[in-house]
C-alpha cells in the first residue's frame, strides 16, 4: 500500500472518533489555517463538504412578462378568453330572463287587516271563562288561546251599567265583580306577547234588552259613550264592538259618525276596528247595515236560524260576496246573547260548523267554549271547563274528557290551516254543488295549494259529483269529520265524493301549472 493511501485512511477513522474522546487542544498541525475545506484540531482532520445548492423555479420577471404580453400568440388568446366570458355571461342572465318570463306571474295579495288573518274569540262572561272569575284569570288562560291560533279577543262588556239606571252608567269603570283597570292593562300586554290583539265591548246597556236604553237616551249615552272611547283606546285596546248599531246609526248618524272616527280613524300605523253587532239575519238586511254603518266586521244571525237549507246558506254566502270584499264580512253562530255553539246546532254538529266558519271567506268568529263543544245550561254564560293535562279521570267523566279535548284538537287543526294557508285566508270562492242538505265550495289563491270543503246537513248519505276546470280527479284529505270513511290523508276521487248523514270533510290538492 502506498505512503499516500495509508494517510488518507488514518483521516477517516480520526473523522469517525466520537468528540468526546479527542483530546482539546487549540493547536493546528500540518494544515491549512486559510483554507475553507481542511483544519486539523488536535491530530484529528475535519473535511467540510459544501451542499448541494437546489435550483428554485421564480417564474418570469416583470421585465420578461412584458415582453411576452406583447406578442400576437398571447394578445389572440387573451381576446379569446374574454369574448368566451362574456358569452358565458349573456348566455346565463338571456336564460334567467327567459325563465323570468316564461314562469307565471304570482298575483298580489289583497289589502288585509290584521283582523282577517284569524278566528277571533269572544269572551262575554269574564266571571264564567275562567277559576279566578276575573280578568286576571283570563290573562292566565293566554297561552291556551294562543295554542288555537286566535287573532283576537273580544273581551266584556266589563264597564259599570246597573239595571235600568242610566245615571250610574259609567263607560269607564270596570265592574269590581271582574277586576280593575290594572288587570286589564295587565291583560293586553300579556295578549301582545302571544299576537293576539284585544277588542272592547262597550255596548252601553248590555244587561238589558234595549243596547242603548230608550230611543230618547240614545243620544245623550252616544255622547258619553265618545269620551269613553277615547279612554280605552289610550289604554291600548285594538278596537271596539258596540250591539245594536242600526239604532244608533239611524236615530244619532252624526254621533255616530264621530265614534267611527274615533276608533277607525284615531291611530297611526296598524288599524283598530269597529265591530257592530245586529240581530239581523237576511243576507240583504245584513249588507245594507254594513253599507250604512261603515263597520269593518257585522256580527248577525244569517247563519244561525236552524230552518235554513244547505241552498239557503250558499244563497246568503254567495249575496253577501257579491256585494262585499270578503275582509269585510263576518262568520258566526252563537254569541254573547244567542248561546254556544253545541246548544244552537247540536253536540253531534260542533265539529261539523267549526269547519264550516273557518273555510268560509271571511272572518270566523266564536264564542268562549265553542272549541270543546261547551253546552248553555240554564244560562248562556255556562261555567268553561279547564282540562289538566295530567289524567286522574276515569269512567263517564274521563270519556267526556276525552271527547272536549279531541274537539279541541279538530278546531285547532283547522285555525292553523286557516291561519297559514293562503287559499283559505283570501282564496277565491267557487261554489261547486248545491242541493237541499249539501254544500261543497272550492277556495283557491294563485299558485298556493287548494282545498275543496264538503259538507252533507242531511240524514242521508249523498254522493257529490264535483266537476270544475281547476279540479284534479282525485284529492287528499286535510280534515274529516269520519275518521272511517275519509281518514286524514286518504285520496278520494272528487267526482263521486261520498258524505255521511252530518259530515263534512276538507280536501287539499296542489297547484299545477
Amino acid at each position: 500500500m502506498s505512503k499516500d493511501t495509508e494517510v488518507d485512511m488514518k483521516d477517516v477513522e480520526l473523522n469517525d472518533m466520537d468528540q468526546e474522546k479527542q483530546p482539546m487542544t487549540g493547536g493546528v498541525a500540518n494544515g491549512d489555517a486559510g483554507s475553507p475545506t481542511c483544519t486539523e484540531k488536535n491530530g484529528s482532520v475535519n473535511v467540510k463538504i459544501p451542499e448541494e445548492t437546489e435550483t428554485k423555479f421564480t417564474g418570469l420577471s416583470k421585465e420578461e412578462l412584458l415582453r411576452v404580453a406583447g406578442t400576437p400568440g398571447w394578445v389572440r388568446t387573451r381576446w379569446a378568453l374574454l369574448i368566451l366570458f362574456w358569452l358565458g355571461w349573456l348566455g346565463m342572465l338571456a336564460g334567467a330572463v327567459a325563465i323570468i318570463v316564461q314562469a307565471p306571474r304570482c298575483k298580489d295579495i289583497p289589502a288585509m287587516n290584521w283582523w282577517n288573518y284569524g278566528p277571533l274569540y269572544q269572551i262575554g262572561n269574564v266571571q264564567a271563562f275562567s277559576e279566578s272569575q276575573n280578568l286576571k284569570g283570563v290573562e292566565d288562560k293566554i297561552d291556551r288561546l294562543s295554542q288555537l291560533k286566535v287573532k283576537g279577543l273580544v273581551i266584556g262588556p266589563i264597564h259599570v251599567a246597573p239595571l235600568d239606571n242610566l245615571v250610574s252608567l259609567n263607560f269607564e269603570e270596570i265592574s269590581s265583580d271582574v277586576g280593575n283597570l290594572e288587570q286589564f292593562k295587565s291583560l293586553i300586554i300579556a295578549a301582545h306577547k302571544k299576537s293576539i290583539d284585544v277588542i272592547l265591548d262597550l255596548t252601553p246597556y248590555y244587561l238589558g234588552s234595549g243596547p242603548w236604553f230608550t230611543n230618547v237616551s240614545v243620544t245623550n249615552v252616544a255622547e258619553r259613550l265618545k269620551s269613553a272611547l277615547v279612554f280605552w283606546l289610550n289604554q291600548g285596546v285594538d278596537g271596539i264592538q258596540l250591539s245594536g248599531v242600526e239604532r244608533v246609526s239611524s236615530v244619532v248618524p252624526s254621533l255616530w259618525a264621530d265614534i267611527r272616527a274615533i276608533v277607525q280613524n284615531g291611530t297611526e300605523g296598524k288599524r283598530r276596528i269597529l265591530i257592530g253587532v245586529t240581530e239581523k239575519t237576511s243576507a240583504v238586511g245584513v249588507s245594507e247595515l254594513l253599507n250604512s254603518t261603515g263597520v269593518d266586521l257585522l256580527l248577525s244571525g244569517a247563519l244561525r236560524s236552524k230552518s235554513m237549507t244547505a241552498t239557503d246558506r250558499a244563497q246568503t254566502v254567495q249575496q253577501l260576496l257579491s256585494s262585499h270584499n270578503q275582509t269585510q264580512l263576518a262568520w258566526n253562530i252563537g254569541d254573547r246573547k244567542a248561546g254556544h255553539l253545541a246548544t244552537l246546532v247540536g253536540p253531534d254538529m260542533v265539529n261539523f260548523n267549526q269547519m264550516l266558519l273557518l273555510t268560509l271567506p271571511g272572518t270566523p268568529v266564536f264564542n268562549y267554549g265553542d272549541e270543546i263543544a261547551l253546552a248553555d245550561v240554564d244560562t248562556k254564560s255556562p261555567k268553561m271547563l279547564w282540562d289538566p293535562l295530567e289524567d286522574e279521570t276515569n269512567g263517564t267523566a274521563k270519556e267526556e274528557k276525552e271527547q272536549r279535548l279531541s274537539c279541541r284538537s279538530f278546531f285547532k287543526t283547522l285555525s292553523e290551516l286557516r291561519g297559514k294557508e293562503r287559499s283559505l285566508q283570501h282564496g277565491d270562492y267557487i261554489p261547486l254543488f248545491n242541493s237541499t242538505s249539501a254544500l261543497a265550495y272550492l277556495r283557491q289563491w294563485d299558485q298556493s295549494g287548494r282545498y275543496v270543503a264538503a259538507f252533507n246537513w242531511g240524514s242521508d248519505a249523498v254522493t257529490l259529483q264535483l266537476s270544475h276546470p281547476d279540479l284534479p280527479a282525485r284529492a287528499v284529505v286535510q280534515v274529516s269529520t269520519d275518521q272511517v270513511n275519509l281518514a286524514p290523508d286518504s285520496t278520494v276521487a272528487l267526482s263521486a265524493l261520498e258524505l255521511g248523514p252530518g259530515q263534512a270533510v276538507l280536501l287539499q290538492f296542489p297547484y299545477i301549472a
